[in-house]
């Protein structure tokens, strides 16, 4: 690329400044984090890729948690701790009722669906 000397009014060739290279171990943050601050600058393709690898690098993580107000957490802990160790015993399912045979034996009402 030519570029134009204004001390020698003359055109100079310009030296092609390599692309930046960044670190294997540099995450998509702070790779960002030392743009923004100005230390090293991005190509354009290189911050959109560092911009759509942030939700994959650092995830936004959440805890939420209920405690009973009368009890508290170290004992709503420990309730858990022993809940977890114990094996699930699975609840017994209720009696199937039987229904008489004459009800069994008459036509059964037709749900029509009105797929129009």
């Amino acid at each position: 690329m030519r570029r134009f000397n204004l001390e020698t009014q003359a055109w100079e060739d310009a030296e092609e400044e390599p692309e930046p290279t960044l670190p294997d171990d540099m995450t998509a943050k702070q790779a960002l984090e030392l743009e923004m601050r100005g230390r090293i600058k991005l190509t354009p393709s290189q911050f959109r890729a560092a911009k759509e690898l942030l939700p994959y690098e650092n995830p936004k993580l959440t805890a939420v948690a209920t405690v009973n107000v009368d009890q508290n957490f170290a004992v709503a802990l420990e309730r858990a701790i022993l809940r977890s160790q114990s094996h699930y015993v699975p609840r017994a399912l209720p009696a199937l009722e039987q229904h008489p045979a004459s009800e069994l034996k008459c036509n059964f009402p037709v749900r029509r669906r009105n797929l129009r």
